[in-house]
């Protein structure tokens, strides 16, 4: 199967972007900004910020009201599609975590996970590509974290909802390039964002058991103020600009399906991959000898 070749329309880009309230969601739209593309950012609660409603609706932008996780946020593209806005680049960046151990976090917790960090962007996307199918060009970023790639202890519930979004980017990818259209996802190690002063904490009290184990101290760790995360979003807004918009370092690769970036998520991509060839060599051999045996003359 040959290549698909992605072409993107020489003029400013019309993009959506969630979570943009802080962060890297905020970064990410001053970039695109700064580009002279449009940018139609998304909050929960816009009227918490009028400062940065204000300075983005000033360079010609628009912030309107989105909370992902509602069963009706993709109505949003509905409205703007049918206004005359058509979306060019969807990004879905917000998201959020909950720290606890796996036996701990219980169900409402569990699918709170999923349905901020996959359903939401799930429920965006499926609204979005019929219409960039019929226009022939559109590009799905999804920010997701070194968590879906292997999750630390107390943070299985995230890492599930990120691995989960991983796994359909990488199918969307496929299915939607045809279209020339691009799906990726942005695999995030640790930044200089309020996420990690944002973080929930499980509901449940720890066991005895789990006192003083990794989940635990990790998870103070993070939640307490402590952690100190060297990721400039900044810079990673920039990344993430020029590979959805297919220049500087997104130019010639559009056909990439995963943008990393961090020095510590670089760390982890390579003690997974270290990983993976030790369990090939301890497994290996049997992975390669459980097939269905041929009788002499059938064909294999």
């Amino acid at each position: 199967m040959s290549e698909t070749k992605f072409t993107t329309p020489s003029r400013p880009l019309t993009w959506l972007i969630t979570g943009c309230s802080s962060g890297l969601g905020l970064a990410l739209v001053r970039e695109v900004q700064s580009h002279g593309d449009m940018v139609i950012a998304t909050s929960r609660n816009p009227s918490k910020n009028p400062d940065l409603v204000a300075e983005v609706v000033s360079k010609g932008g628009k912030w309107l009201p989105l909370d992902v996780t509602d069963l009706s946020s993709h109505g949003l593209i509905e409205e703007l599609e049918q206004s005359g806005t058509h979306i060019d680049v969807l990004v879905n960046n917000a998201g959020g975590s909950i720290h606890g151990a796996v036996e701990h976090l219980d169900e409402d917790e569990a699918r709170w996970h999923m349905e901020l960090n996959y359903f939401g962007p799930y429920r965006l996307i499926r609204a979005v590509l019929p219409h960039m199918r019929k226009r022939r060009f559109g590009v799905i970023a999804n920010i997701s974290s070194g968590a879906g790639l292997e999750a630390r202890p107390s943070m299985g519930g995230y890492g599930a909802a990120k691995a989960a979004l991983d796994g359909l980017t990488k199918v969307l990818h496929m299915e939607v390039a045809p279209f020339n259209i691009r799906a990726f996802y942005v695999s995030l190690g640790s930044f200089d964002t309020n996420m990690a002063a944002a973080a929930g904490v499980q509901k449940a009290a720890w066991d005895p058991d789990y006192k003083g184990s990794m989940a635990e101290e990790l998870t103070g760790w993070v939640t307490n103020g402590t952690f100190t995360p060297d990721g400039d979003p900044a810079k990673a807004a920039k990344a993430i600009y020029e590979v959805a918009a297919a220049k500087g370092i997104g130019a010639g690769n559009e056909a990439e399906v995963c943008l990393p970036l961090g020095r510590d998520l670089a760390v982890r991509v390579q003690q997974v991959v270290d990983r993976w060839k030790h369990t090939m060599e301890v497994f290996g051999d049997v992975a390669n000898n459980v097939y269905i045996e041929k009788k002499p003359g059938e064909s294999s």
